[in-house]
């Protein structure tokens, strides 16, 4: 039987309840018939909370503190990339792409780095310079370094990124630069939510319909005697929360369900949770002047203001769903769909009003640790929910072992194939860590957490603090066990299990070299 299409599908901060089949609010028809179609999980979690790290070991199967990405503003190594299942896969004869955002290297770096997301590089972009790719072991690219734009922020110049010149070049005379003017106005008041605006930019110029017109693009122009693996990754629905019209108009913000604890109470959490919210960052090492914490920009909400953030929060999760459907619709058309493995997932979560707070911060509650994971294709079994604790972590095994491929020595995945067959493989935990700079929010934390499928731990190990939630009992992570004497059976098989982390772990840490 000849290796298997691979077709995974990223989101950016997506939430693992964002699926209409985990909440009926959202409209995702596309994402759910996949998810009929295919094998999910619901006890998926993320290797890291931010961005460049959970990325890094989607590519390479390996642990943040494994790979060396142990925060945002820290590249991978380019020979570490290189190795992930990209470079794997493409020495074993597939066609190999990324289209859309990366965030394997630093956009917002203090100096030039010479990668194609620094905003250094963007001559590297001149049409007459023809680049797309190698990058970290894919042959093809068509990259989006930001993806999204802030409205009081143009894209700087020379623009970086396939799709960010793209967008910079619509419009001729008068007319140029229209497509930015559009993205950053209104389409409708709002009420003053926190890095929201319903976006004027037309759904044919934004970047969730990029990505689906360049995937299939590529997969058209490919050479049909190879297999191929394609990396499709959509920049929403990070903030900000910018959903364009007339996606913008799919959810009344009065309608919808908000979180039922959605105020902060600091007082029952670890140390930490006030820290990084109110800490003032650690600024007197000149380079890291501009490395900051999400908690300076997360200014408290009011309910309506939440549930605007909310609306188009959905909205753009909804464009997403479309986008995907035309994807999918496209290997339907090529006969592609049935030797096609197609993985949807995410990065990381997003807070979104619980327990008071939204975006992302050095706090694992499941909003943020926990995301989704769909998986269609050959030898999966439809309509199966799996319950045991994976990671994203385990893509790159479970590409490899599809296309006969190896992942090197220090990759501590492992391939979901068993899983996906619906043969039954008892997994034991899986392991979330980060370490968090000084600057960020005036401490240094170095956070390891635990997740098997009715507990979860994290371990601060230079305070020795920590927090411990049962999820069978309290899914809402309402009440803290750590220290609890009833718990401590409990607390200690997690730290047994934090300790016995698998894989070796970086000697020295990289400096940040930027602003992720």
């Amino acid at each position: 039987m000849p290796h298997p299409n691979i077709l995974l599908i990223t989101s950016d901060q997506q939430r693992a309840d964002c699926y209409g089949f985990a909440n009926p609010q959202v409209l995702t028809p596309h994402l759910d018939r996949l998810a009929r179609d295919g094998t999910r999980f619901d006890a998926c979690i993320t290797p890291n909370l931010v961005c460049q790290p959970s990325r890094a070991s989607i590519l390479t199967g390996m642990l943040p503190l494994t790979h060396g990405v142990w925060d945002n503003g820290v590249d991978l190594d380019p020979a570490v990339g290189a190795r992930g299942f990209a470079g794997a896969l493409a020495a074993r004869g597939y066609a190999t792409a990324f289209i859309g955002k990366a965030h394997f290297a630093t956009k917002a770096t203090f100096a030039p780095t010479g990668t194609p997301e620094d905003r250094f590089n963007g001559a590297l972009y001149d049409p007459e310079r023809g680049w797309h790719g190698p990058y970290m072991g894919f042959e093809h690219c068509d990259l989006m370094v930001l993806g999204h734009m802030h409205r009081n922020r143009p894209l700087q110049q020379p623009i970086t990124g396939h799709y960010e010149r793209w967008l910079a070049g619509i419009g001729r005379g008068e007319q140029a630069g229209e497509a930015l003017r559009l993205w950053a106005s209104e389409t409708r008041p709002g009420n003053g939510a926190a890095q929201t605006w319903s976006s004027g930019l037309p759904t044919a110029w934004h970047s969730s319909t990029w990505v689906a017109d360049r995937t299939l693009d590529w997969i058209a122009r490919r050479d049909p005697s190879q297999p191929f693996c394609a990396w499709a990754s959509f920049p929403d629905p990070h903030h900000p929360f910018d959903a364009p019209d007339p996606w913008s108009r799919l959810y009344d913000p009065r309608a919808l369900r908000l979180p039922e604890h959605r105020v902060r109470d600091l007082e029952r959490r670890p140390w930490w949770h006030r820290a990084v919210l109110e800490g003032t960052p650690d600024l007197s090492d000149p380079t890291m002047l501009r490395f900051r914490t999400e908690g300076s920009r997360c200014p408290p909400q009011t309910d309506a203001q939440l549930a605007e953030m909310t609306a188009n929060y959905y909205a753009m999760i909804s464009l997403i769903d479309h986008s995907v459907g035309r994807m999918l619709e496209g290997l339907n058309s090529a006969g592609l769909a049935d030797n096609t493995l197609v993985v949807f997932t995410t990065d990381h979560g997003d807070l979104l009003g619980n327990h008071g707070l939204y975006l992302k911060h050095p706090i694992p509650y499941e909003d943020l640790l926990r995301v989704g994971l769909i998986v269609r294709g050959p030898g999966v079994r439809a309509g199966e929910v799996v319950h045991e604790p994976v990671s994203t972590l385990d893509l790159a095994a479970t590409f490899c072992a599809a296309g006969g491929a190896t992942l090197p020595d220090s990759a501590q995945g492992t391939s979901l194939a068993k899983l996906l067959a619906g043969e039954a493989e008892r997994r034991v935990a899986a392991w979330s860590e980060w370490h968090v700079h000084a600057s960020r929010c005036g401490v240094a934390l170095a956070l390891r957490t635990v997740r098997t499928r009715t507990a979860k731990c994290t371990f601060e190990l230079e305070s020795g603090a920590g927090e411990l939630y049962d999820l069978a009992h309290d899914p809402g992570e309402m009440v803290n066990r750590f220290g609890d004497p009833s718990y401590k059976g409990v607390q200690d098989e997690l730290e047994q299990l934090m300790r016995a982390r698998p894989g070796p772990v970086c000697e020295r840490l990289a400096t940040p070299i930027g602003m992720a």
